[in-house]
């Protein structure tokens, strides 16, 4: 038999996170693993888009929301909600850019951490 490897507690929030984006219709859903690179930040980042700051504050809404219902826990730091074309949810070892199309191009987190592992959803 094969033994199946246990879940870390940042996988687990990842997948949760991912949930509440998918079911609220984030467009570009990643999931950046930095667990292999130097000098990282946290352990994931997870970037998504909204098409609107409405979509954008929505997102957010809905990730806080699964999370805190499934996982019972909630953002250790957040800041974007004003003009929502950036809002940042940290949860210390996960952190969740949503972005507004525009504004994700305009920074490329993507490309700042373009040698770690990619996960795409949707």
């Amino acid at each position: 038999m094969s033994k199946k490897k246990a879940l870390s507690s940042s996988e687990m929030l990842v997948g949760v996170a991912t949930k509440g984006l998918q079911d609220l219709k984030g467009e570009k859903i990643i999931s950046i693993d930095l667990r292999e690179t130097e000098n990282a930040v946290c352990d994931f980042f997870i970037i998504c888009s909204g098409t609107s700051n409405t979509h954008v504050n929505a997102l957010s809404k809905a990730v806080q929301e699964e999370v805190r219902k499934t996982l019972n826990d909630k953002p250790w730091h957040s800041e974007g909600f004003g003009n929502a074309e950036w809002i940042l949810l940290d949860y210390v070892n996960v952190v969740i850019h949503i972005f507004q199309e525009e504004t994700r191009d305009f920074y490329n987190v993507e490309g700042l951490w373009a040698d770690a592992k990619f996960k795409e959803y949707n």
